[in-house]
């Protein structure tokens, strides 16, 4: 594996390794404590974090060097994540980790057509199949 090329794999792996955390122990964390209280707390964490690797890394841009454009997208990807995480953390106060878990990851499947429609990205027969076994996955998981 090549470090540069191939160094989001690391990343993404990283990624479902921790959401797979974020599951148990959100289940385990919402079991006494309202579903949004939950969420709250969860980001603050989560901004206490970021804000403490921006700081040491020195990775601060002055406001006015951030183009109108990128900051609206990501104003628009913090709300959809807010509500992404209200939602799966009510879901978890409600079911089965095992099951909510799958059923969230249909955002998969629901990426793939977005980039196919809204980043212009191509859809290969191996990327539509993938979508497929993961939305037939979940649903199986989920009955």
């Amino acid at each position: 594996m090549q470090p540069a090329t191939n160094q989001w794999l690391l990343f993404a792996l990283g990624s479902a390794f921790f959401a797979a955390l974020t599951a148990i122990l959100g289940k385990l964390g919402v079991a006494d404590i309202n579903s949004n209280l939950a969420t709250l707390i969860r980001t603050v964490v989560i901004f206490t974090l970021t804000l403490g690797i921006v700081v040491m890394r020195h990775e601060w841009q002055p406001l006015n060097k951030l183009s109108a454009y990128s900051i609206s997208m990501l104003i628009l990807s913090g709300l959809a994540t807010g509500l992404s995480w209200l939602c799966y953390y009510r879901a978890l106060q409600l079911g089965p980790a095992s099951k909510v878990a799958p059923i969230d990851k249909l955002s998969v499947a629901l990426v793939i057509v977005f980039a196919v429609l809204f980043l212009n990205e191509a859809l290969t027969w191996k990327m539509a199949l993938g979508g497929v076994l993961i939305t037939a996955g979940a649903v199986l998981l989920a009955l």
